[in-house]
């Protein structure tokens, strides 16, 4: 369930946790993906009989690929309203925890930092993104991610 901020209402989230969300399969076919548009093509990523042998005992997901998947993870935990667009504005720290095998299922938490309102009316909101995977008890990721809500 998504929870639906109004934007004016974004300092008052300070603090707050919001999640977990729900549990997403990494597959095979994502990763193959991922690698073609990145031109990312390591073994570990994709070459599925020799990665049995590997470090991981299997296929991992890059780690850009976990951290890409961040705007829609926290999407499905929260939205601002009342905004004319949102968009990523950056990171201001991103650390890879654990690696996340092929077959395995991540989800986030988000906690928010600061939503500090800018002079132009908009607000830059510092989220601390966690990914986790299931079953582990490191993180994939956790990230310092920056975005602006620009008031409609």
């Amino acid at each position: 369930m998504t929870i639906e901020v109004p934007v004016a209402e974004l300092p008052s989230w300070v603090g707050k946790e919001i999640g977990p969300g729900e549990w997403h399969e990494i597959t095979q076919e994502r990763v193959n993906t991922f690698a073609e548009a990145t031109g990312d093509h390591q073994w570990i990523h994709l070459d599925v009989e020799k990665a049995k042998d590997g470090p991981f005992g299997g296929t991992i997901a890059h780690g850009y690929l976990t951290l890409s998947l961040v705007p829609m993870l926290n999407w499905e935990l929260w939205t601002y309203t009342g905004v004319a667009m949102g968009v990523n504005y950056g990171s201001d720290k991103v650390r890879f925890l654990t690696p996340v095998r092929v077959g395995s299922r991540v989800r986030a938490r988000t906690t928010v930092l600061s939503a500090d309102l800018r002079p132009d009316g908009s607000y830059l909101v510092k989220n601390q993104v966690t990914i986790e995977v299931e079953g582990s008890d490191k993180p994939a990721l956790v990230a310092e991610t920056l975005s602006l809500a620009v008031p409609a």
